[in-house]
């Protein structure tokens, strides 16, 4: 009686100040509920993109094996997880155990980890998991410190199995190792045999640490991938481009991942599925993506030197539609894009002079259209002043399609880091 007797002598104003501060509470409380039980945002900060490698008769089973993969992350962070892929299994993939750790090795022949960083992986709280056919999974998330740039081990355990098919990613420009048995948790493998492949892994993401966080996924060819850069020593282009990013607190937030395939084209299959079939699990598939880089056209244009299918025979338009649709595709779903220009070719050995001459056009395109967010121009950076269609002699591996260490580094360094701004 008492309480409601004091309740009445409030007056309609007091009232409805009651009533405000009651609802301003009640919404601050909810909106730290619904923070705290907001799911945590993941940011690629490693990728290969995997491909189909068929078992063939009498090849050794990949069954019954421990394949580390040594990788060279870009942004670091605090706790992380792994994709792991059977994207290219035609049948289910068992995975018995998986590990990942800071690597110990440069190059070294038993692929050695750093004493204590070791991590068993979980999927769901199990140490193994079944990869369904055509699919890739996410592992649970570690609490692991890693530092930006530094190298890690993932290591993957398939245990005895019919395997016809693995998904890797063919050149990894590293040196990793497969063993028999379950070495996962190994300091140092045992019996292991170098390869350069990625197997089995396609990705490593982080839990972002700022709303800035985002991805650069960098969408090309052999020259993205970085054939006949020093293997080991992570000289590609990207590589420069996310040692320049960590380097400036204006950009740090920034990770690469590097979706390079050699041999890839725009339009067609060669090696690994062409440019805008790939676009959707390349791209569009990864955390927190915020921009591409694309460079992809070089082999579409060197193919028509000497065509062994009608449908290497592509015209300038038939590349522009192709880096339209990918453009167009990107700006939907929020990323910017930048074109990067195609490098020189001369002297390569499916060199031709209406080649040339579609590189020229494409390149102007990508120059003048206002179709990108911003142009990259490799060409003019690698290019020979005095002889425009070759690769500088700085610039040039020696084979005149792929720049060396010093070519890949002018690339790298040659972006202007506020286009990430």
């Amino acid at each position: 009686m008492h309480i409601a007797l004091y309740n009445t002598q409030f007056n309609g104003a007091e009232m409805k100040r009651i009533g405000i501060s009651f609802a301003v509470l009640l919404a601050a409380c909810v909106l730290a509920g619904a923070q705290s039980q907001s799911p945590q945002r993941w940011v690629g900060t490693w990728a290969a993109s995997p491909m189909q490698n068929p078992v063939n008769p009498g090849q050794p089973s990949p069954a019954n094996s421990t394949y580390r993969n040594i990788v060279r992350i870009s942004a670091g962070g605090s706790s992380l997880r792994v994709v792991l892929t059977n994207e290219f299994g035609r049948i289910p993939l068992t995975v018995g155990a998986a590990h990942i750790a800071l690597s110990g090795s440069n190059g070294s022949g038993n692929g050695p980890i750093e004493p204590g960083s070791d991590h068993a992986l979980t999927f769901s709280g199990k140490s193994s998991v079944i990869i369904p056919a055509s699919a890739s999974v996410l592992s649970d998330p570690v609490a692991m410190q890693v530092s930006a740039l530094a190298s890690l081990a993932v290591s993957v355990y398939l245990p005895q199995q019919r395997i016809d098919d693995t998904s890797c990613h063919d050149l990894g420009m590293s040196t990793n190792y497969i063993a028999p048995g379950d070495e996962t948790a190994a300091a140092t493998l045992t019996g292991a045999q170098p390869i350069e492949s990625w197997c089995f892994v396609k990705g490593i993401e982080i839990a972002a640490d700022s709303d800035h966080a985002s991805a650069i996924v960098t969408l090309g060819d052999s020259i993205t991938d970085g054939a006949l850069s020093t293997k080991d020593t992570n000289r590609r282009w990207p590589d420069v481009l996310a040692e320049r990013l960590q380097a400036d607190k204006k950009t740090a937030h920034l990770s690469v991942l590097n979706e390079g395939i050699s041999g890839n084209r725009l339009l067609h299959d060669r090696w690994g599925p062409n440019a805008l079939s790939r676009f959707d699990r390349d791209v569009l598939g990864q955390d927190g993506v915020k921009y591409l880089i694309v460079l992809e056209g070089i082999n579409d244009i060197g193919n028509t030197a000497e065509p062994h299918e009608r449908w290497d025979l592509i015209s300038t338009s038939d590349l522009l539609f192709a880096l339209t649709q990918i453009v167009t595709r990107a700006h939907e779903h929020g990323i910017k894009v930048f074109g990067a220009t195609l490098t020189p070719y001369q002297g390569a050995g499916y060199y031709s002079d209406a080649g040339e001459k579609m590189r020229q056009d494409v390149n102007n395109w990508i120059r003048t259209s206002g179709m990108f967010d911003g142009v990259i121009d490799f060409d003019q950076v690698t290019r020979d002043p005095a002889r425009p269609s070759y690769f500088s002699a700085q610039a040039d591996s020696g084979d005149h399609l792929h720049p060396g260490d010093a070519g890949y580094k002018e690339m790298g360094s040659a972006i202007d880091l506020s286009l990430f701004r």
